[in-house]
């Protein structure tokens, strides 16, 4: 850990810790490389996003209301994901009015962030000193991108990456079919949506799709890896903590 002047609670999401902990890591590490004191409470879980988008409104109720309890006085949360981010900035707003979380739900919107979010527009980085010989293309995740208008701060580091070729990729702005319990629910719908963007990736030859959601780096890494693609997916995190290998 550092001993910066900026301290943060870092939120790494619970998809992040069981299934792509390196992603977190990566994350956390290169805001410890600009001086900040990264801080992880061990009671952290879950934004209990799943549980609202499926309808579930009092598990999320609790669920929320614990990490709620656990961030409260914890100064700026940072969270490598675009939909976490999302729901708490947005969505607490709805799952906790008129209630006795209320006041709190609104302070704690007012100092969250997503991970590129905070480097770019509250740190003021935007050359971290990565490196990749190959061409990237970056999907914008919808919940990152309709919710906190993320983009522009993923494209700037990226087009300070050393060696690298960022190309444009059509439709960027569209969804990869995945949405949580949509992509089960819906499953005819949500896999004609990945074909769409599959094909979209495919189409700029690159080496790297990068995206800011684990989420939609799965959806996308699984159709890839199904149509036996030499395209990998990646988290913005990895790419710019220099954990993917140009091969």
């Amino acid at each position: 850990m550092t001993t910066g002047s900026r301290r943060i609670t870092f939120f790494s999401t619970c998809i992040v810790d069981q299934l792509y902990p390196t992603v977190g890591m990566a994350a956390a590490c290169l805001l410890e490389q600009q001086g900040v004191k990264v801080e992880v409470p061990n009671d952290l879980l879950c934004c209990g996003q799943m549980a609202f988008n499926a309808g579930f409104r009092d598990d999320a109720y609790i669920i929320a209301g614990r990490t709620l309890e656990v961030l409260r006085g914890k100064g700026d949360v940072v969270l490598p994901s675009g939909s976490c981010a999302a729901m708490i900035r947005h969505l607490y707003h709805e799952l906790f009015a008129h209630t006795p979380f209320a006041a709190a739900a609104e302070e704690l919107a007012h100092r969250t962030y997503e991970w590129s979010e905070y480097l770019v527009d509250i740190l003021g980085v935007t050359d971290v000193g990565a490196r990749f010989s190959g061409r990237i293309t970056y999907h914008d995740a919808c919940h990152g991108l309709r919710f906190l208008g993320l983009g522009k701060q993923a494209r700037t580091l990226l087009h300070h990456v050393a060696g690298a070729e960022v190309v444009p990729l059509p439709g960027c702005d569209q969804c990869c079919g995945f949405g949580g319990l949509f992509a089960i629910k819906q499953a005819s719908i949500s896999t004609a949506m990945l074909e769409r963007k599959l094909e979209a990736i495919e189409s700029t030859k690159v080496d790297l799709l990068v995206t800011g959601d684990v989420s939609c780096m799965t959806q996308i890494a699984g159709g890839l890896s199904r149509r036996q693609s030499a395209i990998r997916a990646r988290h913005l995190a990895e790419v710019l903590a220099n954990m993917v290998d140009a091969r």
